[in-house]
């Protein structure tokens, strides 16, 4: 072998966790993976969600928003395959896109819905309103 041929072969298990590699036994070790890491994370939330008594009441809500990015992460790499390599390039530049509109969108339907209620008129007042007519 020369000095070029050992610097592009690569063992079987030298893959990050989001490619698909050609043997079928790490395809699925990897399978396997993402699927106990998605599998923990479920029960991690259910049991965080369990009660006060695991997480402080109110750290409730940002451990399972953590706990749900972790899942997510999970999922785009091992099941979705979307790694930093330079053949998924597009698929990540969709997925930030998707990302973006998503973001866009609930923004966008929480600020309305806030401007929505703060000009909104009280039901006490349109009772006095109708009462003085």
């Amino acid at each position: 072998m020369t000095g070029n041929e050992a610097k592009t072969k690569h063992r079987p298990d030298d893959v990050a966790p989001g490619d698909r590699p050609d043997d079928i036994a790490v395809a699925v070790r990897n399978y396997l993976t993402g699927f106990a890491l998605a599998a923990a994370l479920t029960v991690a939330s259910f049991w965080i969600a369990s009660g006060p008594s695991v997480v402080y009441g109110l750290g409730i809500p940002m451990a399972l928003a953590a706990l749900a990015v972790g899942q997510m992460g999970v999922h785009l790499v091992f099941f979705l395959h979307i790694t930093s390599g330079s053949d998924n390039i597009n698929n990540v530049l969709a997925l930030a896109f998707g990302v973006l509109i998503v973001g866009i969108v609930i923004l966008g339907s929480l600020w309305i819905m806030y401007h929505l209620n703060t000009n909104m008129m009280i039901p006490n007042a349109m009772m006095d309103m109708h009462s003085q007519q």
